[in-house]
């Protein structure tokens, strides 16, 4: 099954695959996610790792958001990732820039995923 901030995950029949009916827990154990957006719903409240257009990443918790996936953040680290070409050598220059923002507001259209936290070593 899917955890996501310690809770267990039950899909709808409709989105699961037949081998996921097996492994389903108990009704009472899991929460289930019938549509997309049950699983943002899901995280609020947790942290969330969102990838921007334009090569920006953003951790940060979830705090509201809305069906054009419009989300306010707290306490987020934003990742920009710009790749410059040398005039001499022609090699590319990959450079990422970090910076931490106490509360931001997301516009929902330069949303390309949402999901929980990817562990970085």
């Amino acid at each position: 099954g899917v955890r996501l901030g310690g809770r267990k995950l039950g899909f709808s029949s409709r989105l699961r695959g037949a081998a996921g009916a097996e492994a389903m827990a108990s009704a009472d154990e899991e929460i289930a996610v019938k549509e997309p957006l049950d699983l943002i719903r899901l995280s609020l409240d947790e942290r969330i790792y969102v990838k921007l257009r334009s090569d920006r990443e953003l951790r940060g918790k979830l705090h509201a958001y809305d069906q054009h996936l419009n989300m306010i953040l707290g306490d987020v680290e934003e990742i920009v990732t710009t790749v410059e070409i040398d005039d001499e050598t022609y090699e590319e220059i990959v450079r990422t820039t970090r910076r931490t923002i106490p509360f931001l507001f997301v516009r929902g259209d330069g949303v390309i995923l949402v999901s929980p936290p990817l562990r970085t070593a």
